[in-house]
């Protein structure tokens, strides 16, 4: 605990100013600074007089261009001992998925440590050598690409082997706006490009992310904020000038199209060009054109195209308001739709096998949706109860305000009241994927003025109160109430190592009235 307190308040030492840059020109963008910079210009007594790790690419560089290798290597009181590339090398050469050696670098003669080789997590032999460790390498903003899984995974070991690590923080270069697409299910879709319990497109920072991780790692961490920066700025607004961060992601319309273009692995709707069309076999690009255009989604237009012959058809992204486009969420649009006019298969895992286009989404709910060919604005009324619940936990986490002017999303927590008093849960509640509100068990039943009796093997639950009873079990959407087989669509789970149960079914099963209130996130509960 004690690190992480001191964290915490290295984080908030390290915290500047935050200035609106929103909507300007490159040219005019002159107060804005990376971490990189503001570590050399202002924290280098965090690093001088030690031996540094740095984890880099060739995304790793300032805004002259300049790598943080180079500056790191010219400082005399600092000392660079040892190097750390993620998929792609450290110099973004290698192809997705390549595995990538160690070896010495030919200029600095220091050791080059591949994270994406024989080990993707830093070994106690990689760090032996290191007192601090630094991170620089530019994201793109979404869950599946994976410097953000490597970033976490070196926390992980910086937290285990004892090591500080400083992140210089670099925008999110498709804003700090848009949160969007299915959250991943960590337990059995967890994997290096779901590292988290995220959504498709985060909306935060490599630093915000970092804090975002730490929640549960709990490394000696200190985020070095970026100066200049709000919420609202995408990388045009920052006058830097976009460095190839892999082989696919050449320019800044790769960044934008890859959520939009890049989400099909297995289904046979796929990307090319860079993440800059998206299309498949047997489509019919006007058609598809003409969905998609016809949605309205905001800030692209779509352009038919089609390849080898008419065979393959899909559409070319013409992006016509960086600020407005929201990639994630026209991404689904445009699976949704090429669903329902193609014919293609929903690859399916298996508990043995998770394959890969579910592990792009975190969930195997994205499948079922499209082979029960829902519309888009069904699928996204799926995921949003999760997705609005992440929205108010990344609140926790952000470093950077909004432009000035700019109407901030509000996300209030769920309050319930039974006979206007509020209940005090110990948990959250929330609301599940069948738009249902969950409540701890407990504290629904004592303020009901019930009882409750636990049956173990069965996991069952009967609640009780006068001469009303109603029996629950975990996983079970079939209840009984007052002997009267019920069929809901929902069920008790175990999270948070607590019983939560449905609000609704469990108090009307004893007689309340209950009503939602959703301008202000609350629940009336009425005994008669």
């Amino acid at each position: 605990m004690r690190r992480r307190w001191l964290s915490l308040l290295l984080v908030a030492l390290l915290l500047l100013p935050i200035h609106s840059l929103y909507g300007l020109k490159s040219s005019e963008a002159t107060q804005f600074r990376l971490g990189n910079e503001v570590l050399m210009d202002k924290y280098r007594h965090l690093i001088e007089g030690k031996k540094v790790g740095l984890v880099t690419n060739q995304s790793g560089v300032n805004s002259r261009g300049e790598s943080t290798i180079n500056r790191l290597m010219g400082e005399e009181l600092v000392h660079l001992v040892a190097l750390y590339g993620p998929e792609h090398g450290i110099d973004g050469l290698a192809k997705a998925g390549e595995y990538v050696k160690s070896y010495n670098h030919p200029t600095w003669n220091i050791p080059v440590y591949s994270l994406y080789g024989s080990t993707r997590m830093p070994t106690r032999d990689m760090l032996e050598n290191v007192d601090i460790l630094l991170f620089d390498i530019q994201d793109i903003g979404a869950r599946t690409y994976t410097y953000i899984s490597t970033l976490h995974n070196v926390m992980v070991a910086a937290e285990r082997y004892g090591k500080p690590i400083l992140v210089l923080d670099r925008p999110n270069p498709v804003g700090g706006i848009i949160v969007e697409g299915p959250m991943l299910e960590e337990d059995l879709y967890k994997s290096f490009i779901g590292i988290d319990n995220l959504p498709k497109a985060h909306g935060m920072t490599m630093g915000e992310i970092a804090l975002f991780f730490n929640r549960k790692i709990n490394a000696d961490l200190t985020i070095v904020a970026m100066e200049g920066y709000n919420r609202n700025m995408i990388f045009q607004d920052t006058g830097l000038t976009w460095v190839r961060t892999s082989p696919n992601i050449p320019d800044i319309d790769s960044v934008f199209g890859y959520m939009a273009t890049g989400l099909g692995d297995g289904t046979g709707i796929y990307m090319n060009d860079t993440f800059k069309w998206i299309g498949g076999r047997g489509i019919d690009a006007q058609r598809f054109a003409n969905l998609l255009n016809s949605a309205g989604l905001p800030g692209v237009t779509f352009i038919p195209e089609s390849m080898h012959n008419g065979i393959v058809g899909g559409v070319r992204l013409k992006i016509t308001d960086y600020h407005q486009f929201n990639p994630a969420l026209s991404g689904i649009y445009a699976l949704a739709y090429a669903y329902q006019i193609g014919d293609f298969k929903v690859p399916k895992s298996t508990n043995n096998n998770i394959i890969m286009f579910d592990k792009v989404m975190g969930t195997n709910k994205m499948g079922q949706y499209l082979e029960q060919k829902l519309s888009p604005q069904e699928i996204q009324a799926r995921y949003a109860p999760a997705l609005e619940r992440f929205k108010a936990e990344r609140l926790n986490y952000l470093i950077y305000g909004y432009a000035p002017g700019y109407q901030a999303p509000e996300y209030k927590g769920i309050s319930v009241f039974v006979n206007d008093e509020e209940i005090a849960f110990d948990v959250d509640p929330y609301i599940d994927e069948n738009n249902r509100l969950m409540v701890p068990l407990r504290f629904i039943v004592e303020a009901l003025g019930a009882q409750v009796n636990w049956h173990g093997p069965s996991q069952g639950i009967t609640i009780t109160k006068d001469n009303k009873m109603s029996q629950f079990t975990i996983g079970s959407q079939i209840a009984y109430v007052n002997g009267q087989r019920m069929v809901y669509d929902t069920h008790p789970v175990i999270r948070y190592d607590r019983t939560m149960v449905p609000t609704r079914y469990v108090a009307e099963s004893m007689g309340a009235t209950v009503e939602w209130i959703e301008a202000t996130r609350t629940v009336l509960i009425d005994l008669e």
